[in-house]
């Protein structure tokens, strides 16, 4: 079965705490293993797994994140999710490399990987096209400012006409 294309994998991607990352349970479905055996391989090659590769979510961003996944999905008062996630940044997929080496493991590597420089490139066409409209913000801006000029002007004008006295109209 062919690795999955970045169509399919972009959609998994999140920013938490101002980083893009994939969750333990999606990486694992695209993995094709079960989350467990997936953060059974990461618990025992901990230390290639800093705090900026890879971090466990919080209750709140836990909660958050599944109200905003799902709307099926709901808990109810005073229930807990039993284990939170674990959030990997693009680091720590690409560390997972060395930890998972199947062939299929390896494919979807390259995927993800791949995924994320499209969306990088995607980000760095935004800041270009936002830079592009905020130039010709300022551009149009200039051309207003004379336009609103003009107008000032024909407004001080015509004050200043109906200032003068005017002539009277008639026989004197």
């Amino acid at each position: 079965m062919p690795a999955p294309r970045a169509e399919s994998i972009a959609p998994l991607i999140h920013t938490v705490r101002g980083e893009r990352v994939l969750f333990d349970a999606d990486l694992a479905a695209l993995y094709r293993v079960s989350t467990k055996a997936l953060n059974q391989a990461v618990k025992r090659n901990r230390d290639r797994f800093p705090a900026d590769f890879m971090f466990r979510l919080s209750q709140e961003e836990a909660y958050r994140l599944l109200a905003s996944r799902s709307q099926s999905v709901t808990l109810k008062r005073g229930q807990n999710i039993k284990y939170l996630p674990y959030a990997f940044t693009e680091q720590g997929v690409a560390m997972l490399s060395s930890v998972l080496r199947s062939g299929h493991a390896v494919e979807v590597n390259i995927a993800i990987m791949r995924t994320f420089v499209q969306l990088r490139r995607l980000m760095d066409s935004n800041r270009q096209l936002a830079r592009k409209i905020e130039a010709m913000e300022k551009k149009y801006d200039e051309q207003f400012a004379m336009v609103f000029d003009a107008i000032r002007r024909l407004i001080a004008e015509d004050e200043a006409q109906r200032a003068q006295p005017s002539r009277r109209i008639g026989f004197t």
